[in-house]
């Protein structure tokens, strides 16, 4: 993955972190779906509680049909006269109900083989999708973060739920990615990553080494919801899926920020890539291509 240091313009990196192979780190949790019932649908966790401790603080239950809520999310479309990072191949559309709308309660975010030509920032891309920020809106120091969500089944897809720093350097400030699929092959897209950047450790291998993060099996990933969570506090950041934690990052307590910069607040972002260095070959027969989220939660003390 080629990510540049970033400011606070718009041009922020493309897509959820992710090293070319994510260095495991604490215990796979190993996922397994529950009997499917009549009709071959896979059925997924519900909804869960509030954390005990924990307090609602923000959320977005996507009740209202049409764009997305602009007093929530912002649409990023800072790199597509450049182009995006990563080798990506998408545009990301501002405020188009063709590529993000609220409907049946479901935020829906379609990748779209279509050329926006007649756009004034159009960068000669052949596919279409959106990229949701709520950088500048809201942002959280800690806590716990659950987004419940249904992933494209396509290969060539991409789709991350992640967070970044708001002091706008990368890796400097942090990268946090709650959620990344592969869409290089149909076993790709049987397990999810959770991954962290840090100016230590990061994709292209830090002062200290590559990315910190791990995979896990999640074989229904693109057929039902799933529940993917982070937890963050002083001591350590913990993802995990349905209630599964399979990734765990502690803070080494010695002052050095290239290891932990999580002691500031970050911002969410949600985004269907095409192609790219872990999106892959695209098949244009699997698009459009779509990225389902039923709810973004979270929750402090």
């Amino acid at each position: 993955m080629k990510v540049q240091i970033l400011c606070l313009s718009l041009a922020l990196i493309a897509c959820g972190g992710g090293g070319d192979e994510p260095a495991a780190s604490g215990s796979n949790g190993l996922l397994t779906p529950p009997p499917a019932p009549p009709g071959g649908a896979v059925t997924s966790p519900p909804a869960t509680t509030i954390p005990a401790g924990m307090r609602l603080v923000w959320s977005d239950e996507f009740e209202t049909p049409g764009l997305p809520d602009a007093s929530k999310w912002l649409h990023d479309t800072g790199r597509n006269r450049e182009g995006w990072f990563n080798n990506e191949l998408q545009y990301y559309a501002d405020r188009r109900v063709e590529n993000a709308r609220v409907e049946n309660g479901r935020l829906v975010i379609t990748a779209r083989q279509e050329r926006l030509s007649s756009a004034p920032d159009f960068g000669g891309q052949n596919y279409t999708s959106a990229r949701l920020i709520t950088r500048g809106l809201a942002s959280w120091t800690y806590g716990h973060f659950e987004v419940r969500a249904r992933l494209p089944c396509g290969l060539g897809t991409w789709p991350a739920i992640w967070m970044l720093g708001t002091g706008g350097q990368w890796p400097d400030d942090g990268e946090i990615d709650i959620m990344e699929q592969r869409g290089t092959s149909a076993l790709a897209k049987r397990e999810v990553l959770g991954t962290l950047h840090t100016k230590a450790y990061n994709w292209s291998g830090g002062t200290l080494g590559v990315a910190k993060g791990a995979t896990t099996p999640l074989p229904n990933a693109c057929t039902s919801f799933n529940n993917y969570q982070m937890s963050w506090d002083t001591d350590r950041i913990v993802i995990g899926v349905n209630g599964t934690n399979y990734f765990e990052f502690r803070n080494p307590r010695d002052g050095d920020r290239t290891q932990w910069p999580f002691d500031a607040p970050q911002f969410m972002i949600l985004n269907l890539a095409i192609g790219g260095d872990l999106g892959g070959a695209v098949d244009n027969t699997a698009l459009p291509a779509v990225m389902e989220v039923e709810y973004v939660r979270v929750f402090q003390r």
